[in-house]
């Protein structure tokens, strides 16, 4: 039997589950999806997941107090890439770093907890009524 880990964190912006989310890079235009398993525990970040480039894995570290998260995302059998960002509430934002053979590649990213609209998409926070429309007959159309 399964008992939940007493040490997840109770922070509700660091959910222990399934987040999803996207990461931009210069290189390719567009956002490129991103799904993960993510554990808050502690001050430790720890998942997996895939997006275009292929598996990976999750090793890092948050903090509650300024929500300041960084991890290293590592593909199975290739390359790592380093992440820093910040969670205020929207999930988690900021930017990617990966050196490699002497070059430096950067980017963006955005992911957030299962369940949570994409933060980065308009929401319409007020509807007005559409007005009925007026019939009158002592209106004659301009130019007429």
């Amino acid at each position: 039997m399964n008992t939940p880990n007493p040490n997840l964190e109770p922070d509700t912006r660091f959910p222990s589950g399934k987040w999803g989310g996207f990461f931009t890079d210069r290189r390719i235009p567009g956002k490129h999806a991103m799904e993960m398993i993510l554990s808050f525990a502690s001050g430790k970040m720890t998942g997996s997941g895939r997006d275009r480039v292929g598996e990976f894995t999750i090793d890092g570290e948050y903090q509650v107090v300024d929500g300041k998260c960084e991890w290293v995302k590592r593909y199975i059998g290739q390359h790592a890439v380093g992440y820093h960002g910040f969670n205020e509430g929207k999930g988690i934002w900021g930017a990617w770093k990966l050196t490699d053979l002497g070059l430096t590649f950067t980017g963006g990213f955005h992911i957030w907890p299962e369940g949570m609209a994409d933060p980065t998409q308009p929401v319409l926070d007020e509807e007005a009524e559409i007005p009925a429309e007026i019939e009158r007959e002592d209106l004659v159309p301009v130019g007429v």
